[in-house]
Order: C-alpha cells, then sequence, then structure tokens
C-alpha cells in the first residue's frame, strides 16, 4: 500500500511538473541533445557499478571471498529489489542472501551493508559541504541548506567515528521510538556496534573503503554534469558538484517512488539560473535512469536473491 501511495505521488508531482512546462520542448531538448556525450554519460552506469562492486569485495573480511562477478551481481541484484521494495530492503536482502551463500555470518553482512550505505550518505553530504561552500551566490535559502548538510555531516561522522555517541543516540532513539520501529532500531544498534568493531579494528581497510566511497560518489555526481553537457547544456562543474547533491538529497525523502517527482521538481529548482524548465526536466529524467538503468542490467541475477528476500519476509 505504501508502495502504491509513494507511486501516485510521484505521479502527481511529475503532472504538475509537465503541466507547467511546454512539453514539446521537453522532446526537442532530447531530439536535439549531443548523442555522443549521452552515450557516454549513460555508460557510466557501468564504471559506477564496477567500482562500487569493488567497495563490497574490500568491505570482506580477509577470511572470506567473494568474486568480482558475483560482487557485481549483488549490486546488481540489489538495485532490482530496491526498484519494488520499499525503503533500500534490497541492500538488507543483500546482506542475507551473503549469509545464505555462506560468505560470512548473518549479523556481520547486516554490519557490512549497514556501513556501506553510510559510507555512501557520508560522501554525498561530503561533497555537497564542499560544493555549496565553494558556491557564488549563497542567499539565505542557500546558506540554511549549507548549515543543514554541514550538521548532517558532522552528526553522521560522529555517529560512525564514536561508539559513545551512536550509544547515546540508538539509546535515545529506542525510547523515543514508537513500538513497531523499536525491534529494528535495535536489531540496528547490535549491527551498529559490531560494524564498529569490526573497521575500526582495522584502518587500512577503512580508509581503502572511504577513499573508494568519496570516489564512487565523485562518479556519481561526473554522470550528472555529463548529462547536462548531452542536453546541450552548461553548469560550471563545481556548481554541479554544489547541486546536483541538494536534488538527490531531495529524491531520498521517503515521500515518492525512487525520488522521481521530488528530484525533478529540485532539479529544476535548483539549476534554474543555468538552463530552462524544458532542460531541467529532460536532466530529471536522465538522473531517474541511474537507477532504472541498473535495475534493467540486474533482473537476470533477481532469481537468484528472491529466496533471500522470502526469508527475511518471514
Amino acid at each position: 500500500m505504501k508502495r502504491l501511495i509513494s507511486i501516485a505521488i510521484s505521479v502527481a508531482i511529475l503532472l504538475i511538473i509537465y503541466s507547467k512546462i511546454d512539453f514539446q520542448g521537453l522532446i526537442q531538448v532530447f531530439r536535439d541533445c549531443d548523442r555522443v556525450w549521452m552515450t557516454v554519460s549513460l555508460g557510466m552506469v557501468i564504471p559506477i557499478t564496477m567500482v562500487t562492486s569493488w567497495r563490497l569485495q574490500q568491505l570482506m573480511p580477509q577470511e572470506t571471498s567473494l568474486g568480482f562477478i558475483e560482487a557485481n551481481r549483488l549490486i546488481l541484484g540489489a538495485s532490482v529489489l530496491n526498484m519494488v521494495l520499499p525503503s533500500k530492503m534490497g541492500d538488507i536482502v543483500k546482506a542475507y542472501f551473503m549469509r545464505d551463500r555462506g560468505h560470512l555470518s548473518g549479523s556481520l553482512s547486516l554490519s557490512l551493508v549497514v556501513f556501506e550505505k553510510a559510507c555512501d550518505m557520508l560522501s554525498l553530504l561530503l561533497w555537497c559541504v564542499f560544493g555549496l561552500f565553494v558556491y557564488p551566490e549563497k542567499d539565505g535559502l542557500f546558506w540554511t541548506m549549507t548549515l543543514a548538510v554541514t550538521v548532517g555531516l558532522i552528526f553522521g561522522l560522529l555517529l560512525l567515528g564514536s561508539r559513545q555517541f551512536a550509544q547515546i543516540f540508538f539509546v535515545s532513539a529506542i525510547k523515543i521510538a514508537p513500538k513497531k520501529l523499536r525491534q529494528k532500531l535495535q536489531n540496528l544498534q547490535i549491527s551498529w556496534q559490531e560494524m564498529h568493531d569490526y573497521f575500526w579494528g582495522d584502518k587500512k581497510q577503512l580508509l581503502i573503503v572511504s577513499a573508494t566511497s568519496i570516489f564512487t560518489w565523485f562518479l556519481h555526481l561526473l554522470q550528472i554534469w555529463l548529462f547536462i553537457l548531452a542536453l546541450k547544456a552548461w553548469t560550471p562543474f563545481i556548481i554541479n558538484i554544489a547541486l546536483s547533491p541538494l536534488a538527490i538529497l531531495a529524491g531520498l525523502l521517503p515521500l515518492t517512488f525512487a525520488g522521481v517527482g521530488t528530484r525533478d521538481a529540485a532539479l529544476i529548482f535548483f539549476y534554474q539560473s543555468y538552463f530552462d524548465a524544458q532542460t531541467g526536466a529532460a536532466l530529471g529524467l536522465l538522473c531517474t535512469s541511474r537507477y532504472f538503468l541498473p535495475a534493467i542490467i540486474g533482473l537476470p541475477f533477481l532469481g537468484q536473491m528472491m529466496g533471500a528476500a522470502r526469508k527475511l519476509k518471514q
């Protein structure tokens, strides 16, 4: 039911957007696009997936073995499930699948996925803070967003870096959370503690994974900039580093299906000084393709993970 509501909200937002722009102009933007840059930008899905898969290999304990091809299958399979399951549950299913294949224990596999997602969010916030601080035309809204993103980054770093801070946070959150969420928070607390023990015990591994996460998100932001070039528009790359993470964060709000609608509206709003609404809407469609293309490529691997998804549902 929640999924249907999120899809309905996405459709409603898109209808509002397309009712306010020249739809024929949107089609013309794609007709006039640079096909070489379009191919290159869409093809960025491949190196991004490969780097993400290599990072998953680096997350694994040294005594376990996860092949590069299988890591790619896990990443792509999780992309499919993330499109149909709520709250990025595809990544949780990925953890259970790794456990079932005998790579590592269930609690540790969940810890690895939690750390993986935490690194992704902190890397995105890091690039966003960097871009916003160098953004030349900051008004009150942008200073507010800069402050909010910076606070979010500091909070995340404290959660990841301080066991004491994390303990205080989870204890407080469990006390005030509704009953339905308490068990999930307690499970997450256990996984978070195990994650602290595992990763802070090997500083070299922690550095490699963190650096790879930052580089991966650089590739994501580069892909969005290449989309802009493909649409024959222009935004300085440093401006793109500030604006595109804000649009991605808007898409992460738990309101719409895969961020469709909120992300599109944010792209049109934030980039309005650099190109028209038709180009912004086209950029929104291309940014949505960043999630659908890996899901389509991962369809052949979906069956391998469905067993783990059924066990998780039970």
